[in-house]
């Protein structure tokens, strides 16, 4: 009976865990990482810190986890009408508000505290100003109001790899700015894929996402734009700014190339949600192994291949 009775608390006390694990929106996350080590890969030259780098990583995470807990309090009304999101902690009721709202902020403490002791200052505020900014403009302003709220929103998940840099560098170069603008400009035509997929839940709830209220053509188009910008602006990285070399301008290359053709794909077939979610699921590719390459290309090893590669092709000549 009273092994019965301790499984039974055991379980319960994991499901409490999981429930604000799951506040944490824990799929996102992952990619947020990725873009602060490439950035931090970059910025370092290939040779970053372990130390620092599991530092700045875990307070990128628990920077992040904070601003998605109080997302899903602010959103935990819609979430209830949304079928897809109805049986999160919040709306389904296993985390009251309160709660969720002290993990929260624990959370962000958490962040500020260990970026500030083990990386820098700037480090910090930037990952606390992520917390801000998702959360006063994209939740509270942006999301329930404008077309426009993933395009500003988007600045709130380009901060990591603005973080990623100060981490490295305590200060922000001109590249930095421009990982952060890739990454800015990228977020469009991801969401926006993942928005026509379920653009009927949206318009059910009344979140004014652009394919809900300009209609799928519309929305390809800007999809089309924005990923032919971005492809551009990731190639800024070799030249002229030579932050990166070029194993990664060939790589973005051939994975800027991909990305147009999706999304050409997609602009001949606007209602094909089919088509869409091929674009939505590339995207997320596509950012991962963008960071990839400016983390190879940024490897001392890399930098004397290539040198040995371009000192027998002149052998050769």
């Amino acid at each position: 009976m009273i092994e019965t009775n301790v499984s039974r608390h055991h379980q319960t006390f994991l499901q409490v865990i999981q429930s604000y694990y799951q506040l944490t929106k824990p799929r996102i996350i992952p990619l947020l990482l990725i873009t602060t080590a490439g950035s931090m890969w970059v910025a370092a030259k290939g040779q970053v810190d372990p130390l620092l780098l599991f530092v700045t990583l875990t307070g990128g995470t628990l920077a992040a986890a904070s601003a998605q807990t109080i997302n899903c309090i602010y959103d935990r009304d819609i979430d209830y009408d949304m079928e897809r999101t109805r049986h999160r902690p919040m709306p389904s009721g296993r985390v009251q508000p309160r709660d969720a709202l002290i993990f929260a902020i624990a959370l962000a403490v958490l962040s500020f505290t260990l970026l500030t002791v083990f990386a820098n200052l700037l480090a910090a505020c930037l990952a606390f100003s992520g917390i801000v900014f998702y959360v006063l403009v994209y939740t509270h302003w942006l999301k329930r109001h404008s077309t426009q709220n993933i395009v500003i929103g988007g600045a709130a998940g380009a901060i990591p790899a603005l973080v990623g840099w100060a981490a490295v560098t305590d200060t922000l170069s001109w590249a930095a700015w421009l990982i952060f603008a890739i990454v800015f400009l990228w977020t469009p035509p991801h969401f926006w894929a993942l928005a026509l997929m379920i653009r009927d839940d949206y318009a059910k709830v009344g979140i004014p996402m652009l394919p809900v209220i300009a209609g799928a053509t519309v929305t390809v188009k800007q999809i089309w734009y924005y990923t032919l910008v971005t492809v551009v602006a990731t190639l800024l990285l070799f030249y002229p700014l030579h932050a990166s070399g070029i194993v990664y301008a060939a790589i973005a290359a051939g994975l800027g190339g991909l990305f147009i053709r999706k999304s050409w794909c997609l602009l001949q077939q606007p209602e094909d949600r089919t088509v869409a979610r091929e674009v939505f699921l590339f995207s997320i590719s596509y950012m991962m192994l963008l960071c990839l390459a400016m983390v190879i290309d940024s490897l001392p090893i890399t930098h004397r291949l290539v040198s040995t590669l371009i000192t027998q092709l002149h052998l050769f000549s």
